[in-house]
């Protein structure tokens, strides 16, 4: 059994909005490095083999999806079918190269909720995937099989998630919707705004330098990002679908979470303690490509992102793009690991470069 896991791919409308004009939103430009890297893993050596793609969170930008131009919190499930129709739209190759890759034998994918794309819980969004990608596609909160355990990562962060018992909240006329937590507010309320001036500054890593970099280079920006925060913060306290997830103790691990690099080595470290038939772990969320190799033969990879990432340390501005993702060789019937890289998918003449082999 084959395990192809990746992650962070943040698809939004296309890269040109109706109008012709540029999306500023839209991260994922990789379409056609996508379908070769799925029609690679499905044909040759690989035709009859049983290979799983793990979508591991993120990979649709449903908060920043306008609908009508509008961007809004209150999002239900009709909304998010027409969110997610409008990613389809603007991603066609993609969505195509899905179902291609599902019709070859003994195919599956499996779709993991991060906190992008926590509307994906909704029923009408699984419905949707089941009547256009069929039972081969299924969408999950987390996959635990074989030995592996995979998960995005998100809800380890108390901004960027909220208890599964309040996924849901009734809204207007009753209907069901979101409890978004505060990291998904933001980047629904005032990341489009940033982003107009500084188009990459929800990328920047890490965070924390940049935020530095600003105030001794750019302190009239600084102050502008930190009115715009905070005003952000008085503002959500006073609405009725936002309030309820609002204490002091949130706002400081708000601002403590921003400001701090995540490390989600001890939690994988954490997940291995508790779950003694898992050999490897596999997150994301980070946007940086990473592993390490613990006793007992167990393994933490995270999978980075095919976004562009801009970075603040100058050794890596040679090349800010990685289309990394996680390849694990298993075998079923012993739940073994029988090999487990970090790779970079470089294109059909060259398939992919490999950082680590088990």
């Amino acid at each position: 059994m084959h395990y192809l896991i990746l992650s962070d791919l943040h698809l939004g409308k296309g890269k040109f909005l109706k109008s012709g004009q540029l999306n500023i939103l839209e991260d994922f430009f990789e379409d056609s490095k996508f379908a070769e890297f799925l029609d690679y893993y499905s044909k040759g050596k690989f035709e009859h083999d049983e290979v799983h793609l793990v979508l591991n969170g993120d990979i649709f930008n449903l908060i920043q999806i306008d609908s009508e131009g509008i961007f809004t919190h209150i999002v239900d499930g009709e909304l998010t079918v027409r969110a997610i129709e409008s990613i389809a739209k603007g991603h066609p190759r993609f969505f195509r190269a899905m179902k291609d890759f599902l019709e070859k034998p003994n195919k599956k994918i499996s779709y993991v909720i991060g906190n992008h794309d926590a509307a994906m819980a909704f029923e009408e969004a699984k419905e949707y995937f089941l009547q256009h990608f069929g039972p081969g596609f299924q969408i999950v909160n987390e996959l635990d099989e074989n030995g592996v355990y995979i998960e995005h990562g998100h809800r380890y962060e108390v901004i960027n998630t909220v208890p599964e018992k309040d996924y849901f909240l009734k809204g207007p006329q009753g209907k069901k919707i979101l409890n978004l937590p505060w990291g998904s507010l933001f980047c629904i309320h005032v990341l489009p705004r940033l982003r107009k001036e500084r188009p990459y500054i929800d990328k920047v890593r890490p965070l924390n330098s940049y935020i530095r970099w600003l105030f001794f280079h750019d302190f009239f920006y600084f102050l502008r990002l930190v009115k715009i925060v905070l005003s952000y913060l008085w503002e959500t306290n006073k609405d009725l679908y936002t309030k309820q997830n609002r204490n002091f103790k949130t706002t400081v691990k708000l601002l403590k979470q921003v400001t701090i690099y995540p490390n989600y080595e001890k939690k994988a470290k954490s997940i291995l303690r508790r779950k003694r038939h898992i050999h490897t772990v596999v997150m994301g969320h980070t946007h940086v490509p990473e592993w390490r190799r613990f006793p007992e033969g167990k393994y933490y990879f995270n999978t980075g992102t095919w976004n562009q990432i801009p970075s603040m340390d100058a050794g890596l501005h040679e090349s800010n793009i990685h289309l990394s993702y996680c390849h694990l060789d298993v075998h079923k019937e012993s739940q073994t690991l029988r090999s487990g890289s970090l790779n970079q998918w470089k294109g059909k003449w060259r398939p992919y470069l490999e950082e680590i082999h088990t």
